[in-house]
């Protein structure tokens, strides 16, 4: 292992990365220690350049840039927001949050809130069986927390949205029932979830941010369920950075790798795409194409059971395995997707070899034991399972 380690420190002291090394290095698995997977991580996933020398001044600049992100899409909104009503004389139609133009800035402003409260409630359960993102983040971003801001944070924004929108219930009598709004959205299902102190921020409300901002620059595609089940393990590797200089800047870096990869995969979550080549439809399509090339008997099992490909992949695809297995085990598959030129070809692989590993399983079951084989998956080393996808690869 230390040998292993060796030869990522070698192809990482390079002044010029060599990317072909790299992704044969990473594709068997990334060392955690000294932050090389979170490292290797940034530059798989197109965010920093090759040249070393230059990354200093790449890095300094693209975290301006995402602080000038919250500055305009959550600070400067806030702002306004906190200070309506603070001097009414000058309020102008145009100003009003009454104003009935679909552009009126009040519009949008309500508009979003509807997509930071899908992304709050989303977020507020990521990985629930880890203790990791309830918890405080060691760099609590300063700009969101200055005091010297009086402006509507995120977090009183969603407590505000879900007060207005709270469940009146009217019972026969004609008595009226206002429940609790975190108790009616089921936003607080444990004490787990309450919000930390002034000051404090989890790593979930981290996370929440990071998808408000990639919604507002992104409104054709904005927020899709599913979307913080791709940000939770790239966040998670780098909040997790041994090395606190990367760490304390895993908000910035998570977001621009997030992008990236979302460029690669949002097609996924368009819906109007679903039908085209690049959409959904082809890709869960392509899965069984793969199984009917590699295992006739086993596709023809699925197919007389009726077993349709969307049944299961949809999942599989769309989260990027995220779903199918524990953290650490999502974020082994990930070294070997990342490192993949043909990240989603080799995706559609490692989906097949899934199928193929259990397929003695799937031939002896009926359509509810198969269902339930596949949609909670019964292999959990992933090292088995990339071994097979490779096999596929290398018998095609």
């Amino acid at each position: 292992m230390r040998h292993y380690r060796n030869d990522f420190k070698v192809a990482l002291s390079e002044e010029k990365l060599d990317l072909k090394v790299l992704r044969e290095l990473c594709f068997s698995g990334i060392p955690f220690e000294g932050g090389i997977r979170a490292l290797c991580w940034k530059v798989l996933l197109n965010y920093l350049p090759l040249d070393q020398m230059i990354w200093d001044s790449f890095l300094k600049k693209q975290r301006e840039v995402y602080s000038q992100f919250l500055k305009e899409m959550i600070i400067q909104p806030g702002i306004a927001k906190a200070n309506l009503g603070l001097s009414r004389e000058d309020v102008t139609m145009e100003d009003h949050p009454l104003n009935p133009n679909p552009d009126s800035k009040w519009n949008n402003y309500f508009r979003d809130n509807e997509v930071l409260l899908q992304i709050d409630k989303d977020v507020r359960r990521l990985y629930p069986d880890m203790a990791f993102f309830q918890r405080p983040t060691d760099y609590p971003c300063q700009l969101i927390l200055d005091p010297q801001n009086d402006y509507e944070t995120l977090r009183r924004r969603v407590e505000q949205t879900t007060l207005k929108a709270q469940t009146v219930d009217r019972n026969r009598s004609g008595v009226t029932n206002v429940s609790s709004p975190g108790k009616a959205l089921n936003l607080y299902p444990s004490n787990e979830y309450e919000v930390l102190p002034s000051g404090c921020e989890a790593h979930w409300e981290v996370v929440e941010r990071i998808l408000f901002i990639y919604a507002k620059l992104n409104p054709g595609i904005a927020y899709v369920q599913g979307m913080n089940e791709v940000v939770g393990p790239i966040y998670y590797t780098f909040a997790t950075d041994p090395n606190n200089e990367w760490k304390e800047h895993a908000e910035a870096d998570t977001f621009f790798c997030f992008t990236n990869l979302m460029s690669e995969n949002r097609d996924m979550f368009i819906k109007s795409l679903d039908d085209s080549q690049c959409g959904i439809t082809y890709k869960m399509e392509s899965v069984y194409s793969m199984l009917k090339e590699k295992d006739m008997d086993l596709y023809m099992k699925l197919q007389e059971q009726n077993i349709k490909p969307q049944y299961f992949t949809f999942r599989w695809l769309t989260l990027l395995l995220s779903q199918e297995f524990l953290l650490p085990d999502v974020i082994r598959i990930w070294d070997t997707l990342f490192s993949d030129q043909d990240r989603f070809d080799f995706l559609i692989l490692v989906c097949c070899a899934m199928l193929v590993l259990i397929r003695d399983q799937l031939l002896a079951g009926d359509f509810t034991v198969n269902m339930r084989l596949l949609q909670d998956y019964p292999i959990s080393d992933v090292h088995t399972i990339l071994a097979k996808a490779k096999e596929l690869q290398g018998g095609s």
